[in-house]
């Protein structure tokens, strides 16, 4: 997982903290950032290879999305992590995306890269390091802040897969959140990208807003792409709590 103090150094150096006024802003500044990213790396190299975040915070971007002007037949969407459920089960990832957004596109289905957890743990990592082996860097990542801290499905007291040599993807078995079994990228792998981008919006995340902010070793503060990272974030969790 790394020492504190070297995430600490590098997650304050890496980190930028784009305030908006509420969680209506982040939605359209996500909204803005994710089209503009698309048009960059379809411009430059023809393709937008891009990472989504499960949990509540993307979702209303997601449907946003249904209405941009983009060349969807470039787009290939991966996904940060994915609970051990039926495919078609509602608390999935890639369900709420499709119900939000993506089958409400033109997204050819085989740009649509699901990770099978359906499978399980440990059969759906494998599939997923498989469908990754020949993908380069990302062009985009999104992923949200939990309250603890995690990230995608990396949770504090769990391996992270921080190293050059971990897999691309993990098996979570004991996650602390229902339910406890879920395949998540790791740490190296979400940091093999162009941009990240985190979204965090509700009081429930000051906590770990000020825990990221003071240095502490936070999955979240693991994710370190060379570019740096962007947090757009409620201005009212980067203040001090009145009394």
């Amino acid at each position: 997982m790394g020492t504190a103090d070297s995430a600490k150094s590098d997650a304050i150096a890496a980190t930028r903290w784009i305030a908006v006024t509420d969680a209506t802003a982040l939605r359209r500044e996500a909204y803005r950032r994710i089209v503009d990213a698309a048009d960059r790396a379809i411009s430059q190299r023809g393709r937008f290879l891009i990472v989504l975040s499960g949990g509540n915070t993307p979702r209303d971007t997601y449907r946003m999305l249904r209405g941009a002007n983009s060349d969807w037949s470039r787009w290939h969407v991966y996904f940060g992590d994915e609970r051990c459920l039926p495919s078609d089960a509602i608390e999935r990832n890639s369900t709420s995306a499709r119900d939000a957004w993506l089958d409400h596109v033109a997204i050819p289905g085989n740009n649509v890269h699901a990770i099978p957890a359906e499978l399980g743990s440990e059969a759906a990592v494998h599939a997923y390091i498989q469908a990754l082996r020949d993908v380069n860097d990302f062009d985009l990542v999104l992923l949200g802040l939990g309250e603890d801290g995690h990230t995608a499905s990396l949770f504090p007291g769990h391996d992270w897969g921080g190293s050059a040599n971990d897999p691309d993807a993990l098996a979570v078995f004991d996650a602390p959140k229902p339910p406890p079994s879920r395949i998540s990228l790791s740490a190296s792998r979400l940091s093999r990208t162009s941009e990240l981008l985190f979204l965090v919006e509700g009081e429930s995340k000051r906590n770990a807003v000020t825990r990221w902010r003071d240095g502490e070793c936070l999955p979240a503060a693991a994710i370190r792409p060379a570019a740096g990272v962007d947090v757009l974030v409620e201005a009212s969790l980067l203040l001090p709590v009145s009394i």
